[in-house]
C-alpha cells in the first residue's frame, strides 16, 4: 500500500508590517472553528531571542493563546542562532506537529531561514573571532561600503542581495571567505547539503505590497507604536547587562542597534528614530528582493490579503 501522501506545509512570508503574522492566526482560528488545530512555528532571526519582545513585534501572550507558538524565546541574547539550527529545529517541529494531528504552518520574515529549510543547507563555519574583529577594525578604517567592495569581488552572489551598509552580513560574508577561501554562497544548496524534505512539500505565499509609499507609512508607525510601547527601556534594560554588547547579532537587529546608539548618545531621540525607520525600510527592501526571485511562490497583495483570500487560494 503507498503511503498517504501528505498535504504541503502552509508556509505564510513577506516583509516586515505586511501583516502576515496576523494572517497566520486568522487562518489558525478559523481552523480552530472546523475543529483543527493549528501550530505556527515562527521564522523569524528576533523572535528567539528571550527579553526582546517590543522592538520584534514579538505575539502577544492573547495572540500566542489562540494557538501554539514555536521557535519564540529559545535563546538568550547572548547567544547566536543560525539558518542550519532552524532547518533542524523547524523539520522536526513539523514531524511532531503532524503526529499530533495538527497542522504546521511556517510564518515569518527571515527568507534565508525558509531557503535552509526547503531547499537545504551546509553546515556553516562557527564564528573566527579573530578575523571578526580584523574585519571590524576596517569597516572602521574604509568603511562598510568599501567592505561591501570587497565582498563583491570574492562573492558576487552574496554581494549583490546585500546593501552596502549592512554591516552585520557583510561582516559575517567576509569571515566566512576569509577563513575557508569559499564564499558563504557556496554552503547553500551543493550537491550532498542536507535537504530535509522537497520543496514541494511546502505552498509558499507571498504577501508583497503593491504600494511602496503605504509600506512605508505602516513601517513608520509600526516604529512610532514600538517606541511609545516602551523600545527604549527594553533596550536600556538589555544595555546594562553587563554580558552584551553593540556587536552581537541580537543586539544588531533592526531597531535595538540604532536605540542602543542613542543610549550612547551618538544620536539624538528624533535622529534615533529617522535611522530605526529606515533600516527598517532597508530590511523590507531586502526581504522582497529574496521573495521576488523565489520559484513556485504564490504571490498576495498585502494590502488586500485576508482570510477569504488565503483560503480561495488554497482551495
Amino acid at each position: 500500500m503507498k503511503p498517504v501522501a501528505l498535504a504541503p506545509v502552509l508556509c505564510i512570508a513577506g516583509p516586515t508590517a505586511s501583516g502576515k503574522s496576523k494572517l497566520a492566526l486568522d487562518y489558525a482560528a478559523y481552523q480552530a472553528g472546523r475543529g483543527l488545530q493549528v501550530e505556527l512555528i515562527c521564522v523569524d532571526s528576533a523572535t528567539i531571542y528571550r527579553g526582546m519582545d517590543v522592538g520584534t513585534a514579538k505575539p502577544s501572550a492573547t495572540e500566542q493563546a489562540i494557538c501554539p507558538h514555536h521557535l519564540i524565546d529559545i535563546r538568550d541574547p547572548i547567544e547566536s542562532y543560525n539558518a542550519g539550527e532552524f532547518a533542524r529545529d523547524a523539520t522536526r517541529l513539523i514531524g511532531e506537529i503532524r503526529a499530533r494531528g495538527a497542522e504546521p504552518v511556517l510564518v515569518g520574515g527571515t527568507m534565508l531561514y525558509f531557503k535552509a529549510l526547503i531547499e537545504g543547507i551546509d553546515e556553516l563555519p562557527t564564528a573566527d573571532l579573530t578575523v571578526r574583529a580584523e574585519i571590524e577594525l576596517e569597516a572602521q578604517t574604509h568603511g562598510w561600503p568599501a567592505l561591501h567592495a570587497s565582498l563583491a569581488l570574492v562573492d558576487t552572489i552574496t554581494a549583490a542581495r546585500l546593501s552596502i551598509n549592512d554591516s552585520q552580513r557583510i561582516s559575517r560574508a567576509l569571515e566566512v571567505y576569509r577563513s575557508t577561501g569559499k564564499p558563504i554562497s557556496s554552503f547553500y544548496k551543493q550537491e550532498g547539503a542536507p535537504q530535509a524534505t522537497s520543496d514541494k512539500a511546502f505552498q509558499l505565499v507571498a504577501l508583497e505590497p503593491q504600494s511602496r509609499q503605504g509600506l512605508h507609512e505602516r513601517i513608520a508607525s509600526r516604529f512610532d507604536a514600538m517606541l511609545h510601547g516602551g523600545l527604549v527601556d527594553e533596550v536600556r534594560a538589555l544595555k546594562n547587562r553587563s554580558d552584551l554588547h553593540a556587536d552581537l547579532p541580537s543586539m544588531r537587529c533592526v531597531g535595538y542597534r540604532q536605540v542602543w546608539e542613542f543610549l550612547d548618545g551618538a544620536c539624538s531621540e528624533s535622529e534615533m528614530r529617522e535611522r530605526g525607520i529606515a533600516a527598517t525600510r532597508q530590511l523590507a527592501k531586502r526581504q522582497l528582493t529574496w521573495l521576488r526571485s523565489w520559484e513556485g511562490k504564490v504571490s498576495m497583495p498585502s494590502e488586500t490579503a485576508n482570510l477569504d483570500s488565503l483560503l480561495a487560494l488554497l482551495a
